[in-house]
């Protein structure tokens, strides 16, 4: 990228959300995608395959997620020939279970849980991959800090942060999904955030 992050914005208002991962991809080294198949992530999936069907997407699996989101996820993965690299914690769940379990958000063990199933995963695919740009689903209104950001921001490692959808509402997604006949996939659990409006620390 050879302009600021305030100019690929204003750069950007306007454009479709084709035109914006087109450009991102066009001026990036080594772009990859990152999913954990939640709801709604599979308009970004399909928006940034289309333009470029290898990149990597990267999946951290904390391995509680539901059986109807491992179904959804399986069924995208073949359906959109997903370039998936899976990373998934150093502990089993089983061996969790029975020495932490899952701790409530006011536990002090909480934050290592955090850590172990979600943010080493993450790190440790970021440093394998060496990315100069992360595509993200981050949409205003989802919590404080994700309205403080916009379309593109870029993290405290330096990796610039691209939210196509990041303007659109759950009713516009709806009509991103119609329009292309995907399928999206409510029953899914997170048991970093518990809370909807909770930022686990991935993205700060």
């Amino acid at each position: 990228m050879n302009k600021t992050i305030e100019e690929i914005n204003e750069f950007l208002i306007g454009k479709t959300t084709e035109e914006i991962i087109s450009y991102v991809i066009g001026n990036s080294r080594n772009p990859v995608i990152t999913t954990n198949f939640r709801p709604y992530e599979v308009a970004i999936l399909h928006a940034v395959t289309t333009v470029k069907p290898d990149i990597n997407v990267i999946w951290c699996d904390t391995g509680y997620n539901t059986p109807d989101t491992y179904r959804h996820a399986d069924y995208l993965i073949n359906r959109l020939n997903l370039n998936i690299k899976l990373y998934v914690p150093k502990q089993t769940v089983g061996y969790r279970n029975i020495v932490m379990g899952i701790p409530d958000i006011s536990d002090p063990n909480h934050k290592l849980f955090t850590q172990q199933v979600k943010l080493e995963p993450f790190a440790r695919a970021m440093q394998e991959h060496q990315p100069d740009v992360w595509f993200t689903n981050l949409r205003k209104g989802q919590t404080a800090f994700r309205d403080s950001i916009d379309m593109v921001s870029q993290d405290a490692n330096g990796i610039v942060k691209v939210s196509p959808f990041y303007n659109f509402s759950d009713e516009d997604l709806d009509t991103y999904l119609n329009l292309h006949n995907l399928p999206n996939e409510h029953i899914y659990y997170d048991p970093t955030k518990v809370l909807e409006n909770r930022e686990c620390g991935l993205h700060k």
